[in-house]
């Protein structure tokens, strides 16, 4: 009971001093634009999210959480690293909420190219068929096409709402594609449909690729993950014995389980730097 008390102060002072961190970074003297975690607040789309939700989810998830391996095991170290390991959950999920919203957004664009391409060949304005994206592409870019025609509808300028576009998705094939209106309205070039049809194929053919290797790679990934996992789940299953308990709530056995979970730590970390996939770089930024 008193390691569970202490627990909770602990979780209490380190949200009171992620607290007065809040507020000390945001101050009007030392106003920063964004940070890592306002960046991954707004890249993950959700409206009613905000730092602070974040923080509170992630002291929330590591009180929970801790406390519960506390009471099982009867670890104090254990409890520890469990509420560590929790507290890091809600970034874990936002992070894979942004990577499913890119692939969404990826998977999307050689039908939004191909149906940009239709319209330009029925005789449509490339301002009108850009927005008309908006209405009927695909639905994980409907929104920046949206935004794209209210730009362009308040200020009547078309490279303006392509420069919002462009820099609304930050993409390197929206580049691409930007690229290629902005300088079809320039200079008025007749060839804009067959370019939209080989960047569509080359979209495809790309995108085939990458799926093929992200298959192949994704056995070795959980391969590793079910490597880091396996010693953890061993643990939790030791410590329903009296000996094991005794064993590693001692100084060693405390000793052991840091390193342990420092070796787990860089081992998974090693994992994903090498098994992460290259992404295509922005030719224009």
């Amino acid at each position: 009971m008193g390691a569970v008390v202490g627990l909770g102060v602990g979780l209490g002072g380190l949200m009171l001093l992620l607290h007065f961190l809040d507020a000390r970074l945001a101050r009007p003297t030392r106003v920063r634009t964004s940070g890592r975690m306002d960046a991954l607040v707004h890249a993950a789309g959700i409206p009613k999210l905000s730092r602070g939700g974040l923080i509170g989810a992630s002291v929330g998830s590591a009180f929970v959480v801790g406390a519960a391996a506390l009471i099982v095991t009867a670890v104090p170290m254990v409890a520890v690293l469990a509420a560590v390991a929790s507290a890091s959950v809600p970034v874990v999920l936002l992070r894979r909420r942004i990577v499913q919203q890119n692939k969404a957004r990826q998977d999307s664009w050689p039908d939004a190219v191909d149906q940009l391409a239709s319209a330009v060949r029925a005789g449509l304005s490339l301002p009108e068929a850009v927005a008309d994206l908006g209405r009927r592409g695909p639905e994980p870019l409907r929104l920046s096409f949206r935004e794209f025609d209210a730009q362009y509808r308040a200020t009547g300028s078309f490279p303006r709402a392509l420069d919002a576009l462009q820099g609304a998705l930050a993409d390197p094939v929206a580049d691409r594609v930007c690229a290629s209106l902005r300088i079809a309205r320039d200079v008025g070039g007749s060839d804009l449909g067959h370019v939209l049809r080989t960047l569509s194929a080359l979209l495809r053919e790309d995108l085939r690729t990458r799926g093929e290797i992200s298959a192949r790679q994704s056995w070795t990934v959980n391969a590793a993950r079910i490597s880091v996992a396996a010693p953890w789940l061993t643990l939790a299953l030791l410590c329903t014995r009296p000996e094991a308990v005794a064993a590693f709530t001692s100084w060693a056995g405390t000793v052991v389980l840091a390193g342990s979970a420092l070796v787990s730590v860089v081992a998974y970390r090693l994992m994903k730097r090498l098994g992460r996939l290259p992404a295509p770089e922005r030719v224009i930024a």
